[in-house]
This record gives C-alpha cells, structure tokens and sequence, in this order.
C-alpha cells in the first residue's frame, strides 16, 4: 500500500510517498480502507517533534528518531477486516476514527488500530467530513469542560477560532447557549462569523486579553501570552483553558496554572484531561450533528501524494477552516 513515511523529525520535506506492507489485522484489531484524513496541528507537532521534552515519552515520540515513521491522526473510510476478537463491527461498516493511542498511520491507504479507535460514520456526512472530526471536535467539546459547566447566556471566548480546533468550540459554545467571541486574524474574519461566533476580535489590531469585556469561559487553542496575561479576562469563578501552546509556554503554564487558580478563584491552566475520542464524547458530536448544531468547515482538500503540501499550508497559518486529504 501507498502511506506517507519519514526517517527522522524536521519539516513536512522529510516526508515521502512509499509502497510499505499492507497492516495484517491482529485478533481485537480492524482493517480500515482509508477514504479520507484531514491535518491538524498535532501532525505538524508529532513531525517536528515537539515540544521537545516529550520526545521522552514511552512509545508516542522518540528520543532521537521518531518512533513512529507514519504520520496521520485522523481518519475516515471503510472496514475490510476485522480480527476474531471484534465484536462491534463487521466489514462493509463506515467508520471514523482517532489514532493518537494506536501508532498513527491515518495518512496511508489502510490502517489498523483496535476497535475502540474506532466509531460508526455519522449520519449524513461524507468521509471527508467525518475525517474533520476525531481529534479536533473531540478535543473542542473536552475543552469546554473543566468540572464547570457553560450555561445559556455564559459569555465564551475561542482564541484561535479559524484553525482545526477552534471553529469547532464556537460551534459547540454557541449550541450549549453561550454568547460567543472568536479571535482570528483579519482574513479569516469571515470564516469565524460563518462558524456562529456573535463577536469576533482580529487580533492583529490590538490586544485581544484586555478588551474590557470579562467572560466566563476561555478556550485558548494556540496559547501565546501567560496565564497571568489572562487574569483579567475571566469574571470571577470563570474558566481558562488552554489546549496548546509552545515548549517554554507549557512549561510556564504547569508553574503559574495552579497558582493563579488558586489565588484568584478562577480555574486556569493547561487541559490536562483530554481523552482522545472517548466514546461518550464521540455519541455527544453525533447528536450535534443530526441536531443541526455542527458542521465541519472544509477549507481545501488535497490528494495522499500531496501531503507534504497540505502540511505546510497548515504550517504556514493560511489554513481557514480543515484541510482534508483525500486518498
């Protein structure tokens, strides 16, 4: 089979096109054909590897090579064959699916990974929709949760709202009730407004931390300034989330986090509950989805052969909604 491999971390020119062996299903294990992946942020990180300090992670980086050679969180396609020991699908099903646990691999034309990283297909979507959804939607919805919950009328603001993660919190955000403002850069206004945001803050013509406008919930995607920044920003009891962030950031953000929640009362720090397409989250997005309530928002779409590309134009922040690949 066709599946996009590399040798060493760097940027998306390390990458090649190869013929490697097709996976061989193992017993709990499933064959999927893949119809479509899409790119997120987490890509671009696992191929550079960073942050650096988790490359002493058992199993997910490698310490001076990767240990992974495929790349590809996402994926969306067909079953082709399952193990004696599945139980929950046959071949013949349309799934979708997240393999951050399971050793990448979605940027192929076959992957295998157990069941459970694996769901049945929304109703109503293409593969190349559902391939939008496992790790970005999951982790949107797992990012408007931190042991208190948004309520109609909250005010919510996304940071980031016009990349992969983002347009799905102003989706989710506004579904729950919440008035919501995204923050994005001036050409990609109009893509957050399409997304549902009430307000949206382009952050090139000011500090977008200090608008005088307190809210309840931040979600911040790709997380900039310290936590200490955002202090003001939050009415009292309030939330601030951060799902990402560079090396220095979330090693700042494990010191100043728990300091500041606890001196102000207002719950800020680093997620550090994510749990990759836990099953009750994934039903969640169904029913949001059959509801009306979230759409992906497909930006460009590009074939396997041209994976390197997809990933630069991610890299280089041009990306206003998903990119899709198409295999």
């Amino acid at each position: 089979m066709k599946a996009i491999v590399r040798s060493s971390y760097g940027s998306p020119d390390v990458l090649e096109l190869r013929d490697i062996a097709k996976p061989v299903v193992k017993d709990d294990e499933v064959l999927v054909r893949v119809r479509a992946s899409s790119v997120i942020t987490a890509d671009i990180d696992y191929l550079r590897g960073r942050p650096t300090f988790a490359r002493i992670t058992p199993g997910l980086y490698g310490l001076r090579a990767p240990t992974n050679r495929v790349l590809g969180l996402n994926v969306a396609g067909q079953v082709e064959a399952v193990g004696k020991d599945v139980t929950g699908l046959r071949p013949g099903d349309e799934v979708f699916g997240d393999m951050t646990q399971h050793g990448f691999g979605a940027f192929a034309e076959y992957v295998s990974a157990p069941e459970r990283a694996f769901a049945m297909h929304p109703a109503g979507l293409t593969h190349e929709d559902s391939a939008t959804l496992p790790h970005a939607a999951v982790l949107a919805l797992q990012g408007l949760r931190s042991g208190r919950k948004i309520q109609p009328g909250h005010r919510v603001l996304t940071n980031g709202a016009s990349g992969s993660v983002g347009p799905f919190a102003v989706q989710i955000a506004k579904a729950l009730g919440a008035e919501v403002t995204g923050v994005c850069s001036t050409a990609k206004m109009g893509m957050v407004r399409s997304a549902g945001a009430d307000h949206v803050i382009d952050y090139t013509k000011g500090d977008y931390t200090r608008t005088g406008e307190p809210y309840d919930w931040i979600v911040d995607v790709d997380a900039h300034h310290s936590i200490l920044h955002w202090r003001h920003a939050l009415r009292p009891k309030g939330a601030y989330v951060a799902l990402g962030g560079s090396a220095a950031w979330f090693l700042q953000a494990l010191l100043q986090g728990p300091a500041v929640s606890i001196a102000t009362g207002k719950r800020m720090g680093l997620m550090l509950w994510w749990k990759p397409f836990r099953a009750d989250d994934v039903e969640t997005l169904k029913e949001l989805i059959a509801a009306g309530k979230l759409n992906p928002a497909i930006d460009r779409r590009f074939p396997l052969s041209a994976v390197v590309e997809a990933l630069r134009y991610v890299d280089e922040g041009r990306a206003k909604g998903k990119v899709v690949i198409t295999v």
